[in-house]
C-alpha cells in the first residue's frame, strides 16, 4: 500500500512529526543508588559520587549536575579530583583507574572519560602486588600516588599516565630502615593511607596496616622518620601547622605523633580512647582542623562501643566540652569538611556526610550545628514510594500557599545557604511551575517542585495522624535523652520502616484550581482535603461504604480497616482532611478520581466502584462489580501468597496428573497431549514469564479479578441523546466492561440542599475481555475534554458541544474508538496482534511545535509493557512515533511510570531515583551548565616534578598561561602575548604549527553514545565575521586542549577536496609523531623493574584522543603501520540510551 500514497503529504507528515515529537532522557532526579565512593574538589567547589553500578555523578550550585558511566560493570570504590584541574580520577573494584575531565563544547560543559589504565606486576606475581588499596591525588595537579595491598607505592604522571618508576616506592625499600624486632616475621601489609605535609608537598606519609607509618622524601628519595604504631590503622590525618599527625585505629583509639625528622618514634604522644576502656569498633575516618575562634573541631566516623552500639552508624563531632554523636540510620560511605580560606583562614564551614541512603550536609558555623536543607540528591525513598501524580502548570497563588506551608515544617533546618556552589547554571527559568506528588508506605505525600533540573522538596503530608497507629506522633526523634552517653542525635530522613503497611498511599489526585486533594490508601480508606493557612483542631468523621451491597457468600480475609481517632486532632497548616470515605471490604484502592467543580470523587476497588458527595458528604453511587469466580478478591494483599512459584507448581501437578491419565487412555494419546500443551501455554502466557506475540483472543470471565476497577472518569458528554449533554461517570474493569452513569447535579442555588442522583446509562463489554487501562471522551473538533475548572479560569478553550462526541476505550490490547450517544464502534487499532505488546500505562498530551508556536496537537501517549512509548494521533488513533524507553525486565519502573500534559514523563530506575524523559520537541528540562578551570592555584601546589610536555607540544606552564589567556579580553591581547613570548620557545613554535593544523583538519563531532556524527554543516558559515576571521586568527588560544584532544571548530567550507583531507592527514600524522616522541625535559626511564605499569589509553599512541569510526579516525589508522589494540574513547554523556 505504501506505493499508493501520496509522496508530498507524507513527507509534509513527516516534517510536523519532527516539529512535534523527541525523545530524550534529560536527567535523573533523587538519590543515586548504592552510592560507593565520595569526592570533592575544593577549588572547583564540586562534590561527585561513585555508585556500585558504575556511575558517576558530578553536582555543585543547584542546576549544575553532570553523570558519566564506566564501561566497565564495575563499582567505584574511590574518586579524587586533581587539585586546581577540572579532572578527576576513579578507582573500580576490578583495579582499574579512569580519567574524566569537563570539557566546555558550545558553552556546556560535558563529563568525558579520556583514560584508563591498570597496574600489572612481573609474571607469576599475586595479585595483591598491584591491587590498589590508597590513592593521593599531589597537590601539584600532575602525580598519582598508589598505594597497594602489597605494601608497594607506585608514582604516575597524569594526565598522561606516564610511570616514573624512579620515583616508585617499594616495600623492600622501606622495610630495609625499620628494627628488625618490629617487622619480625609479619609483613606491613597493605597500604592504608596516603596524606601530604600540608607546609612542604615534597614530603609524603605512608601508612601501612600493620601500624607502621613513614614520612617520605620524594626528591631523595628515602625515609626520613618512622612511627612505630602496634595497632591495625584505619586512617591518618596531618594536621594543618604540619608538625602533628593523627592515626586512627581498629579498636577505637586515636593516637597523636609528632613530626621531629628524627629517625624513629617508639610510641605515640598520647593515645585516646573517645568511648571508654571497653571494646569499641574501629574509627575509620579521622579529621581535626582549626576553628575560627576557639579550640579545633575533630571528626571522626565509627569507635562506638562495639556491645551496646555496635549497630549504629554515627559520626562524632567534639570542640572542646561540645560532644555530638550523629547517629544516621544507613551506613556511612564517607565524609569531607568544606573550609572557608577567604574568611575562616581555613576553618570548617560544614560537614558533609554520605551515607547509604542519602547525604547529610551539617552547619558547623550555627549553634548547635544544625543540618542543611539539601536542594537535589533528596531521598525520595525516605519511605518507600508506593504511587506517584504529576500536577502540572500549577496557580502562583497555589504554589506560594504549599511552599509557606513546607516553610513552617522545616524551621529546625539551618538558614545558612548551600554550601556546594561551583559551576554555572546556564539552563533558562522554568516556563511553567509543575508539582510533582509522591505517596510513601508510611501514609505520607510529599510535594516536589519538579520545574526544573533539581527536585526540590516542598511540602510533606501525613495522614497518619487521623488514624489510631503504634506511633508516638508527639516523639522528637532528633534530641537523644538528656545525660545519655554517647550523646547520640538522630539526623537524615532515610526511614524506611512503616508503623502500619494499611497506611500506605496508592492513589493522589490534586485539583490545582479549587485546593482539594484526594488520597487513598492500601486499606480502602479515601481521605478528601483541603488546603488551609491555619492550624485547626478537628475531628475526621468517617463514612462507610459497602461494596458487596450485602451479596452472600463472600468472607474478607485480608487486614482490618484503620480505627479512625474520635477525639480531635490539631492539624497543622497545609492540606487538612475534612471527610474519610471507608470502603467494606478494606481492600486497597484501586482507581480515583475528582471533580473539584462537581463536588465530588470516584474510587474503586478490586470490589466495585462508588461515588462520594463531598460537599454533602454522602455516597451517591455504589455498584459492585464482583464477579463470583472472584474468590481471590476476598484475599487481601497483605494475606495473599500466589507467586510465579506456585503457579508453577500447579502447572507441574497438572501435568503430572494429565500423564497418568493419558497413560491409562492411549487411544486418544494425540488428542490429550495436544490439549495439555495449549493449558499450560495459555497458563505460561497470563503469567508473562517472557513476552510472547500472539493475536488478541477472547479471555474467560472465570479469570481472577475481573471485577477489579481500573480507572473511573467523569465527562459533560451524550448519552441519552444527541442534543442535550449530560454530566456523567465512566467506569472500566479488569474483564474488559465499561459501566456509564448519568448524574443529576442540582443548580447552584439548590447544590446544598438537593440530593445528587445516579442512574445506569451505558455498559460495554469488550469481547477480548483484556482490561480497560483508560477512558477519554472527544469532543466535536476530536480534542479530549477540559478538566474540571480549566475553562472557568481561562486556561482552555470550551469545549466543541455541536459535532458529535467519541469515547475512545483503552485495553490492554487495542484502542476502540465509539460514537455518542449511540456507542457504536467507529474505528480501533490492534496493538497485541503486531507486536505482542500490552498497554501498562495511558495518557493525554499536548505537543506543541518546536517552529510554529501557536501550532501543537493532543496526542494519546502510551507505555507498555516491552518498556516502549507509543505516541498516538486524536481522534484518528494513528501510530506517529514510538521509542524504546525501559527495559522490558525492569517491571517496577514500567509500573510507576508517570505522564505529564506536556509530553514529559518520569519512572523509577532505582528505588531512590526517577528518570525524567521527554517525549516533546518544543518542551525539555535538562541541565545545561559550565564549569571552569580554576584560574589561580594556591601557592601550596606548586610543581615538584620537571616541567613536562603536554600532548599538545607545550610545557605544563605554558599551557596554564594559555588557557588564562583565553579568560582575558581582547583589550589586553598584546600583554598576554608579551607574558607568552617569553615561555620555551621551541614550545610555542610547536603549538603555533599544531594550530595551523587544526585550522584546516576536519571537526569530529560526538553524539550521546560516544558514535561519530554527520560533520557539521557550514554551508551557511561560508561568510565569516569579523569576530569568527580574529578568532580563527587566535589558533594557539584555541589548539591547547588537554590530552591533545583537538578542539571542534566549524570547517571553514562545506566541500573540502582531497587536496586537504590529505593536508589535514599530514597534519594529524605530524601531531601524533610529535606526541609520541620522548619528552626532552624528563628523565628517561629505566629499562627494567620487577613492578611496571601497564596503561590503556583511550585513544591512538596514548596521546590523541579521538571519535572511533570518524572519517579523521580513518584516516589516521591508514597512517600507522600496525593496529592498534587500545580501547575506544566512548564519551559518557547524560543522554545515555537504555539497553
Amino acid at each position: 500500500m505504501k506505493r499508493f500514497r501520496r509522496h508530498g503529504q507524507e513527507s509534509q507528515r513527516d516534517k510536523l512529526k519532527q516539529e512535534l515529537y523527541q525523545f530524550n532522557k534529560t536527567v535523573e532526579h533523587g538519590f543515586p543508588h548504592q552510592p560507593s565512593a565520595l569526592g570533592y574538589s575544593p577549588s572547583l567547589q564540586l562534590l561527585a559520587i561513585g555508585t556500585r553500578s558504575g556511575a558517576i555523578k558530578l553536582y555543585g550550585a543547584p542546576g549544575v549536575e553532570f553523570m558519566g558511566l564506566h564501561e566497565e560493570n564495575a563499582a567505584v570504590t574511590q574518586v579524587h579530583f586533581l587539585p586546581h584541574q577540572v579532572e578527576l580520577v576513579t578507582l573500580l573494584d576490578d583495579n582499574s583507574l579512569h580519567m574524566w575531565t569537563l570539557r566546555a563544547h558550545q558553552g556546556i560543559s560535558e563529563l568525558l572519560e579520556i583514560g584508563r589504565f591498570m597496574l600489572t606486576g612481573p609474571p607469576g606475581a599475586p595479585p595483591s602486588v598491584t591491587r590498589v588499596t590508597a590513592v593521593l591525588a599531589h597537590s601539584s595537579g600532575e602525580l598519582l600516588l598508589l598505594g597497594t595491598e602489597g605494601g608497594h607505592v607506585f608514582v604516575v604522571e597524569v594526565p598522561g599516565f606516564r610511570e616514573l618508576e624512579e620515583m616508585n616506592i617499594s616495600v623492600e625499600d622501606v622495610q630495609s630502615s625499620v628494627p628488625e624486632e618490629y617487622v619480625g616475621r609479619r609483613n606491613l601489609e597493605s597500604v592504608e593511607a596516603l596524606q601530604e605535609n600540608p607546609l612542604n608537598p615534597r614530603q609524603v606519609l605512608l601508612g601501612y596496616g600493620r601500624g607502621l607509618m613513614v614520612l617520605w622524601d620524594l626528591d631523595n628519595k628515602c625515609a626520613t622518620q618512622h612511627f612505630l604504631g602496634t595497632q591495625q590503622l584505619e586512617s591518618v590525618w596531618w594536621m594543618q601547622d604540619g608538625g602533628q599527625i593523627l592515626s586512627s585505629h581498629n579498636d577505637g583509639s586515636y593516637c597523636n605523633w609528632t613530626v621531629t625528622g628524627e629517625d624513629m618514634q617508639l610510641e605515640p604522644d598520647n593515645q585516646e580512647m573517645p568511648y571508654g576502656s571497653f571494646p569499641c569498633k574501629a574509627i575509620s575516618k579521622i579529621v581535626q582542623l582549626p576553628s575560627a575562634q576557639g579550640p579545633p573541631f575533630l571528626i571522626f566516623s565509627g569507635g562506638m562501643p562495639r556491645a551496646s552500639y555496635g549497630d549504629r552508624h554515627c559520626i562524632s563531632i567534639i570542640q572542646s566540652k561540645t560532644h555530638v554523636a550523629l547517629d544516621f540510620t544507613s551506613r556511612i560511605i564517607d565524609f569531607f569538611l568544606i573550609r572557608d580560606w577567604e574568611r575562616h583562614k581555613g576553618a570548617p564551614t560544614a560537614l558533609v556526610v554520605l551515607v547509604e541512603e542519602e547525604l547529610v550536609v551539617v552547619d558547623l558555623l550555627s549553634e548547635g550545628w544544625p543540618v542543611i536543607q539539601t536542594p537535589y540528591l533528596a531521598p525520595l525513598h525516605c519511605s518507600a514510594i508506593t504511587c506517584s501524580h504529576h500536577v502540572s502548570c500549577i496557580p502562583l497563588k497555589l504554589w506560594e500557599r504549599v511552599l509557606a506551608a513546607g516553610q513552617l515544617q522545616n524551621t529546625h533546618y539551618s538558614g545558612r545557604p548551600w554550601p556546594v556552589n561551583g559551576g554555572q547554571n546556564l539552563a533558562p527559568d522554568p516556563p511553567q511551575r509543575d508539582l510533582l506528588l509522591t505517596g510513601h508506605e508510611d501514609g505520607t505525600v510529599r510535594f516536589w517542585d519538579a520545574s526544573g533540573v533539581c527536585l526540590y522538596p516542598m511540602y510533606k503530608l501525613s495522614t497518619a495522624g487521623v488514624f489510631h497507629t503504634d506511633a508516638d506522633f508527639n516523639d522528637n526523634l532528633n534530641q537523644g535523652a538528656e545525660g545519655e552517653w554517647p550523646p547520640f542525635r538522630k539526623v537524615g530522613n532515610f526511614d524506611p520502616y512503616s508503623d502500619d503497611p494499611r497506611l500506605g498511599i496508592q492513589k493522589i489526585h490534586l485539583c490545582k484550581y479549587s485546593g482539594y486533594l484526594a488520597v487513598a490508601g492500601t486499606a480502602g480508606q479515601i481521605l478528601m482535603m483541603e488546603l488551609n493557612d491555619e492550624q485547626a483542631v478537628q475531628t475526621v468523621e468517617a463514612t462507610l461504604v459497602d461494596l458487596l451491597q450485602g451479596q452472600e457468600g463472600f468472607r474478607w480475609k485480608g487486614h482490618t480497616r484503620l480505627e479512625v481517632r474520635e477525639d480531635p486532632v490539631t492539624f497543622p497548616p497545609g492540606f487538612q482532611p475534612f471527610s474519610l470515605v471507608q470502603c467494606q471490604p478494606p481492600a486497597v484502592v484501586t482507581a480515583l478520581n475528582l471533580h473539584s467543580e462537581w463536588k465530588m470523587v470516584a474510587f474503586g476497588t478490586s470490589h466495585g466502584f462508588g461515588l462520594y458527595d463531598y460537599q454533602q458528604r454522602n455516597t451517591i453511587l455504589v455498584r459492585c462489580t464482583l464477579n463470583p469466580s472472584d474468590q481471590l478478591a476476598m484475599e487481601g494483599p497483605l494475606s495473599r501468597v500466589k507467586s510465579i512459584k506456585k503457579s508453577l507448581r500447579q502447572s507441574f501437578r497438572r501435568i503430572r496428573r494429565s500423564r497418568v491419565s493419558v497413560r491409562k487412555h492411549h487411544a486418544n494419546n494425540a488428542a490429550k497431549l495436544q490439549e495439555i500443551n495449549a493449558r499450560l501455554e495459555a497458563e505460561l502466557q497470563e503469567m508473562e514469564l517472557a513476552p510472547v506475540q500472539r493475536k488478541i483472543e477472547a479471555r474467560s470471565s472465570d479469570d481472577s479479578f475481573t471485577g477489579l476497577v481500573r480507572t473511573l472518569y467523569f465527562a459533560d458528554s451524550f448519552l441519552s441523546d444527541g442534543s442535550q449533554s449530560t454530566p456523567s461517570l465512566w467506569a472500566g474493569t479488569n474483564g474488559g466492561a465499561v459501566f456509564a452513569y448519568i448524574l443529576r447535579i442540582p443548580s447552584v442555588e439548590r447544590r446544598t440542599e438537593d440530593p445528587i442522583t445516579a442512574h445506569p446509562a451505558k455498559e460495554i463489554q469488550l469481547m477480548h475481555r483484556a482490561p480497560v487501562v483508560g477512558l477519554v471522551v472527544l469532543d466535536g473538533r476530536g480534542a479530549p475534554l477540559p478538566e474540571p475548572l480549566e475553562v472557568a479560569h481561562d486556561l482552555a478553550r470550551s469545549p466543541d458541544m455541536q459535532g458529535s462526541h467519541h469515547l475512545l476505550v483503552i485495553s490492554e490490547e487495542q484502542f476502540k474508538l465509539f460514537t455518542l450517544p449511540k456507542v457504536s464502534a467507529k474505528m480501533k487499532l490492534k496493538l497485541t496482534a503486531i507486536e505482542g505488546s500490552r498497554v501498562r500505562r495511558v495518557g493525554v498530551a499536548w505537543f506543541g511545535s518546536s517552529r510554529v508556536e501557536e501550532y501543537g496537537e493532543s496526542s494519546l501517549v502510551v507505555l507498555t509493557n516491552q518498556g516502549d512509548l507509543h505516541v498516538l494521533s486524536l481522534p484518528s488513533i494513528k501510530m506517529q512515533v514510538h521509542y524504546p524507553c525501559i527495559r522490558r525486565e525492569d517491571v517496577s519502573g514500567i509500573a510507576s511510570c508517570v505522564f505529564t500534559k506536556h509530553g514529559q514523563g518520569f519512572y523509577l530506575i532505582s528505588p531512590s531515583e526517577f528518570e525524567r524523559f521527554s517525549l516533546s520537541a518544543r518542551w525539555l528540562v535538562e541541565p545545561r551548565c559550565l564549569v571552569e578551570a580554576p584560574s589561580h592555584p594556591s601557592a601550596s601546589s606548586a610543581s615538584m616534578a620537571p616541567p613536562r610536555t603536554q600532548p599538545d607540544g607545550a610545557p605544563t606552564e605554558h599551557r596554564r598561561v594559555v588557557e588564562a589567556e583565553e579568560e582575558e579580553s581582547e583589550s589586553e591581547e598584546e600583554s598576554s602575548e608579551q607574558e607568552q613570548s617569553t615561555l620555551d620557545p621551541g614550545a610555542s613554535e610547536e603549538a603555533e604549527e599544531e594550530t595551523d593544523g587544526n585550522e584546516e583538519s576536519l571537526e569530529i563531532a560526538v553524539s550521546d553514545n560516544g558514535v561519530e556524527e554527520e560533520p557539521l554543516d557550514t554551508e551557511n558559515d561560508v561568510e565569516k565575521t569579523d569576530e569568527e576571521e580574529e578568532e580563527d586568527a587566535n589558533g594557539p588560544a584555541a589548539s591547547v586542549m588537554p590530552m591533545g584532544e583537538p578542539e571542534e571548530e566549524p570547517s571553514s567550507s562545506s566541500s573540502s577536496s582531497s587536496d586537504e583531507e590529505l593536508e589535514s592527514d599530514e597534519v594529524l600524522s605530524e601531531r601524533v609523531e610529535e606526541n609520541n616522541a620522548p619528552s626532552k625535559n624528563t628523565t628517561s626511564p629505566k629499562k627494567a623493574t620487577p613492578l611496571k605499569l601497564t596503561t590503556q589509553l583511550l585513544g591512538q599512541g596514548g596521546k590523541v584522543a579521538y571519535c572511533p569510526g570518524s572519517e579523521t579516525a580513518k584516516r589516521y589508522d591508514k597512517l600507522q603501520e600496525k593496529p592498534s589494540s587500545s580501547k575506544d574513547g566512548n564519551a559518557h554523556r547524560k543522554h545515555h540510551q537504555p539497553d
